[in-house]
């Protein structure tokens, strides 16, 4: 992919605050004074968690970018329409 510099450095600043979050999350189960099964859980929890948003990120840039291209293709129709209708020869 091809990235623009603003862009570039917003995606590496929040890589940086998920990986910054992920440490200090292990870190705090890593420490917490309960049962490794309920570590091993409670670990389990984070990552479904994480799964299940990148999938909502992930299905709603693909659902926008269908609405994007159906409107574009709408938006040609009419134009084509338009441009049939105005260069028609026997009105």
């Amino acid at each position: 992919m091809f990235f623009n510099n603003s862009n570039r450095i917003y995606t590496t600043f929040n890589a940086i605050g998920v990986a910054t979050a992920y440490v200090m999350l292990g870190a705090s189960i890593w420490l917490a004074p309960i049962d490794l099964s309920t570590k091993g859980f409670w670990g389990m929890g984070i990552f479904m968690l994480t799964l299940s948003l990148v999938n909502l990120v992930k299905y709603r840039l693909d659902d926008r970018a269908s609405d994007d291209r159906i409107n574009k293709l709408e938006a040609a129709k009419a134009e084509k329409i338009l441009e049939d209708y105005v260069t028609d020869k026997s009105v």
